[in-house]
């Protein structure tokens, strides 16, 4: 098979450029290796060809925020890995040892044209261990990593506190409060390594004793990891922009229910933020002011918003279709395109790779028909890493 992919003359969706152009792409190795109206010469002649005329090619799509390979399908209990339960802080967690890369909710994710996700623990937990940035396509979850550790998961408002009653967490109060306890103890243990010479000259004498916890969070309070906030309720997004500032952390705000009410103080504020999962019913009260207006109010504020499915929770493979309810509801086509590509990059921190069409990036590609946003479009290929890796 030829390492060279050439995607002839069809319209591109870079995802940076608002209007669409037709061009050829050629591929090499997984990589974009040269994006002109028309290409031609020996590497071309080399290249597998898909004649892509009146094709419209997209980035592969990517998501922000969801538990892909950690909540089996139609798996129950054997496949619930997701939440960790009897102890609310649990930052040494990493998700990568519970992704399974044979679950079938892979195959749908690439029907839908999502490539590349940011999947990790859930929000029972006030710390919950980290997230990674994988492909969607692979039998090894070593092979298909793009960013090992993207950002240690922590949550807000009900689902920590109705979890964890029984450990002393029964208020927002008390969630605040666990999270500053263990961030001042990392800063201090950090502190501690640094005063015996670690790492390069060591006191062992001076050495604290190794805490498993505190070293998964010294990336964050290092500024090397951002947090990556489970927050719906607009008191809950402000608290974590609070205890952000405070320690002067990296910050990722998730879910963003109540975003429209509070769209300009986020906006000022610039943390990025995704919204979402907004298709079906409120479950909880503080999921009442769920909907697509949310988006769009938050990007005309000027904030970098992603669209999210959370799944298991919207099927991976329908997020496209949740950009398309927030195109009816008022989103430009092109921000709903950026919300789950480039702006879901920059969002996990993989934007030199994956979420548009550049030289130089990975070769992940949607070919569709038209849009991509209507429920009616069949999804033509899916490419990753220069590879088909879904064709209808």
């Amino acid at each position: 098979m030829s390492s060279y992919l050439l995607l002839k003359q069809g319209t591109i969706h870079n995802a940076i450029e608002e209007e669409p152009f037709v061009a050829d792409i050629l591929a090499e190795s997984g990589k974009i290796k040269k994006i002109a109206p028309v290409l031609e010469g020996k590497i071309v002649n080399e290249a597998e060809v898909i004649d892509a005329t009146g094709i419209d090619i997209y980035p592969g799509f990517v998501d922000a925020h969801c538990h892909l390979g950690l909540d089996g399908f139609a798996a129950g209990f054997a496949g619930q890995d997701f939440n960790e339960l009897g102890d609310p802080v649990t930052p040494q967690l990493s998700a990568i040892d519970a992704i399974n890369p044979q679950d079938e909710t892979f195959q749908m994710a690439r029907e839908g044209g999502v490539t590349c996700v940011s999947t990790g623990p859930g929000s029972s937990n006030i710390i919950g261990g980290t997230f990674c940035v994988i492909k969607t396509y692979g039998k090894r979850i070593d092979d298909m990593i793009v960013k090992e550790k993207s950002g240690m998961k922590i949550a807000f408002g009900e689902n920590p506190k109705n979890c964890y009653k029984d450990k002393g967490v029964y208020s927002r109060m008390s969630v605040a409060a666990k999270l500053r306890e263990v961030l001042n103890q990392t800063i201090l243990y950090d502190r501690k390594l640094k005063a015996a010479g670690y790492p390069d000259n060591i006191d062992y004498s001076k050495l604290p004793a190794y805490d498993v916890k505190l070293e998964a969070m010294l990336p964050v309070i290092r500024g090397e990891m951002p947090l990556k906030a489970h927050a719906h309720r607009a008191d809950d997004i402000y608290t974590a922009i609070r205890i952000a500032k405070e320690f002067g952390l990296e910050l990722r705000i998730d879910h963003t229910t109540d975003g429209a009410l509070i769209a300009d103080d986020l906006a000022k504020e610039g943390f990025p933020v995704a919204v979402g999962p907004s298709f079906g019913h409120a479950t909880k009260y503080e999921l009442r002011n769920k909907g697509f207006q949310t988006p769009v109010i938050l990007a005309k504020a000027g904030c970098q918003v992603s669209i999210i499915t959370d799944s298991p929770v919207i099927e991976e493979r329908f997020l496209a279709l949740c950009a398309g309810r927030a195109i009816y509801s008022g989103l430009s086509e092109f921000e709903a395109l950026q919300a789950i590509t480039i702006n879901a990059a920059k969002h996990i921190g993989a934007e030199t790779r994956v979420g548009s069409i550049e030289e130089g990036k990975d070769a992940d590609f949607v070919l569709v028909k038209g849009t991509p946003f209507a429920v009616d479009t069949r999804i033509l290929y899916t490419i990753i890493d220069g590879k088909v890796v879904y064709q209808s």
